[in-house]
């Protein structure tokens, strides 16, 4: 890939059509790349499978929660892990290795459009498969429709767009492929433990809940889970929209600031 990639027919072209043009050059790419897929599609479609039984054991009744509550925001919150900000850590990393971020650099594309045309598939492939594994929850899990679908779009959308950004953070201190799946593990492993995936802050006491709420993921996953039940108020939503902004607003200045289109070598 190069910058004449995006070239059109006239000789002039939109950044619309800049991005367009890259994702599907990006696309071809990660179509070849079997570990990429494995990881970005397969891994986030299996992991909720294996912590349902976990959640069955759990004392969900006091927090007005049940399994389906539980596992859909769970599916959705792997998905933007693996799927999304794994990947993307690896592709930008990858890419960046090759010199394909510096030679895109030289033509019409501008650093943010290199970074979302390079980033559109994965970020489609996530939200395909977060409204994949939403339907197989409403389905297999009695979770029934969303009560206040604006707010499980909204987490997600921002989840997507979140996780996007931190993935290009990560990137920027990653030296390789292979060392992509160390430094992606702190956000995974805080993410799971602390942001209500695998324990929901429900359940836990309000002064923890309220401290873990802070965490980059904890603000999508509220939104979900509160889409679906319908029990968060309107502060509530406001504050973890006001959460995950912030953290994508602080992303994006971090790259900006700290993004490497040199290998590191």
């Amino acid at each position: 890939m190069s910058g004449a990639v995006v070239k059109g027919r006239t000789g002039t072209t939109t950044p619309m059509s800049r991005m367009a043009a890259l994702a599907r050059a990006e696309l071809v790419l990660l179509g070849r790349s079997k570990a990429t897929i494995v990881a970005a599609v397969l891994v986030p479609l299996a992991l909720p499978f294996t912590m349902r039984s976990v959640v069955q054991e759990m004392d969900l009744g006091e927090a007005g929660l049940n399994v389906g509550l539980v596992m859909l925001p769970a599916s959705i919150g792997f998905s933007l892990m693996f799927g999304v900000y794994g990947a993307l850590a690896g592709i930008y990393t990858a890419r960046r290795e090759e010199l394909v971020l510096k030679r895109l650099r030289t033509g019409e594309l501008r650093d943010a459009e290199v970074l979302t045309g390079s980033a559109l598939p994965v970020l489609t492939t996530g939200l395909v498969q977060c409204l994949v594994l939403a339907a197989g929850c409403m389905a297999f899990l009695d979770v029934g429709a969303p009560e206040a679908p604006h707010l499980a779009v909204l987490g997600v959308l921002s989840g997507l767009v979140m996780c996007a950004a931190l993935a290009a953070v990560t990137a920027s201190m990653t030296r390789t492929v292979e060392s992509a799946q160390v430094t992606t593990m702190p956000f995974v492993l805080v993410s799971m433990l602390g942001s209500g995936v695998a324990v929901p802050l429900e359940l836990l006491p309000d002064r923890v809940a309220s401290v873990l709420g802070l965490l980059p993921l904890s603000p999508v996953i509220t939104l979900v889970r509160g889409g679906w039940s319908g029990n968060l108020s309107a502060y509530e939503a406001l504050g973890a929209l006001a959460t995950a902004l912030a953290w994508t607003v602080l992303s994006v200045w971090a790259v900006r600031r700290w993004f490497r289109w040199e290998p590191r070598r």
